[in-house]
């Protein structure tokens, strides 16, 4: 395991446990050349996740990956680095209750987006600008136009129009 402080290879285990969710194990790390700690989380690769792109493609599901589209569309707004990780963790224990083990993109990017709208406007409106690949300015004005409009049975109507 490379230190990700000084790049050099040699780590050691200081401290072994299991993640708050019980779902991984959690090992405390220390570069032996610069002494730096870090943590890193082992999964069990047969447990994992997969995702099926819209090209076809199966890939792996990387939270690094959606907590980076997160910050991505929070930059420069209010949102605390906590809401982001539990954005995240709630978006991932979705996907593991599902029956399968593959899951869609739109079915992840549905996720987050459902959770960002609740958490702010605007980084929901550059979520889905980047999730929804608009094709042209007409569809993302309707979606910005529907981010606080809001149809008799609750729902905004860029939900009703985008999400079927």
């Amino acid at each position: 395991m490379d230190c990700p402080d000084c790049g050099d290879e040699p780590t050691r285990v200081v401290d072994t446990g299991t993640s708050a969710d019980g779902t991984a194990v959690r090992r405390r790390r220390e570069c032996t050349a610069c002494s730096f700690r870090f943590t890193t989380y082992e999964r069990p690769e047969w447990d994992s996740l997969r995702v099926e792109k819209r090209d076809g493609r199966v890939e792996p599901f990387d939270r690094e990956k959606l907590r980076a589209g997160v910050e991505r569309a929070i930059e420069k707004r209010p949102v605390d680095a906590d809401d982001v990780a539990t954005l995240v963790d709630d978006v991932e224990a979705t996907l593991l209750d599902d029956d399968g083990r593959v899951v869609t993109a739109e079915r992840v990017g549905a996720l987050v987006s459902d959770r960002l709208r609740s958490l702010d406007r605007i980084a929901y409106v550059r979520f889905v600008s980047v999730y929804r690949a608009f094709s042209d300015p007409a569809a993302f004005r309707r979606a910005l136009d529907a981010v606080d409009e809001r149809d008799e049975g609750g729902q905004s109507r860029e939900q009703t129009e985008f999400e079927q």
